[in-house]
C-alpha cells in the first residue's frame, strides 16, 4: 500500500478510498492514516486528500446503497459474501439506523466497522437518494478530515523522533501489512462461521 500510495499518489487514493466504500475489505483506517502520514512528508496536499478522499467515498458509499436499494437484502446477502460482508454485519447497521432517521446515515459514515455497510442498509430501508448523500457527505467528510489529520500529526511527530532512523519506512509498512491481514483474516473467519451455522440449521 506504501509504494501504491507513493508511486500512484492521489489516483491510489481515490481508488482505495472507492473500493472500501463499496464494502470491499480494505481498512480505510490505514488509507487516510497513511495518506496523512504522505502529507507529513510532503507527497500529498492535505486539503487534496481530504476532497478527493471524500469524493471517492462518497461514490463507493453511493455504489453500496444503489446495490442495496435495488436488490434488497437477499441479494446484498448472496453477493456480500464475496466482498466478506455477513449477515451479521447487516444485522449490526439495520439496528445502528433503526429509529435513529438521517442523521444515524451521517454518524454512522463516520464510526469505524459500521460504517462499511450503513449505505447498504440505507439502500435496503429506500432512503431518499438527496437525503442519504448529504448526510453520507457529512459523516464522510468529519471520518476522512479526522484521520488524515491525526496520519499528519503523527507522521510528522514520528520524522522529529525518528529523523535519520532508516528502518522507520520499513516499521511502517510492516505494520500496514500486518494490520490488512488480521482484518482480512477476521473477516473470512466471520464468513465461514455464518456459512457454518447456516448449514448446521439447513
Amino acid at each position: 500500500m506504501e509504494h501504491f500510495l507513493l508511486s500512484a499518489g492521489y489516483g491510489a487514493l481515490v481508488l482505495l478510498a472507492f473500493v472500501e466504500a463499496c464494502c470491499i475489505p480494505i481498512p480505510s483506517e490505514i488509507t487516510f492514516g497513511y495518506a496523512g502520514v504522505l502529507v507529513a512528508e510532503h507527497h500529498l496536499e492535505l486539503g487534496l486528500v481530504i476532497v478527493l478522499g471524500t469524493l471517492a467515498e462518497l461514490a463507493g458509499s453511493y455504489v453500496a446503497y444503489t446495490i442495496g436499494r435495488q436488490g434488497g437484502r437477499p441479494l446484498v446477502e448472496r453477493a456480500g459474501r464475496f466482498a466478506l460482508v455477513t449477515a451479521k454485519d447487516l444485522d449490526r447497521a439495520e439496528r445502528w439506523l433503526s429509529g435513529r432517521g438521517e442523521f444515524a446515515v451521517a454518524l454512522g459514515r463516520a464510526l469505524p466497522v459500521v460504517r462499511a455497510f450503513v449505505s447498504l442498509v440505507a439502500g435496503i430501508a429506500r432512503m431518499p437518494r438527496l437525503r442519504f448523500l448529504v448526510f453520507s457527505l457529512i459523516g464522510t467528510l468529519v471520518y476522512v478530515t479526522v484521520l488524515t489529520v491525526i496520519g499528519d500529526a503523527v507522521g510528522k511527530t514520528w520524522h522529529r523522533v525518528a529523523h535519520g532512523f532508516s528502518l522507520a519506512g520499513y516499521v511502517v509498512v510492516a505494520l500496514v501489512v500486518v494490520a490488512i491481514a488480521v482484518y482480512v483474516r477476521h473477516r473470512l473467519r466471520e464468513v465461514r462461521r455464518e456459512r457454518l451455522a447456516e448449514a448446521k440449521g439447513a
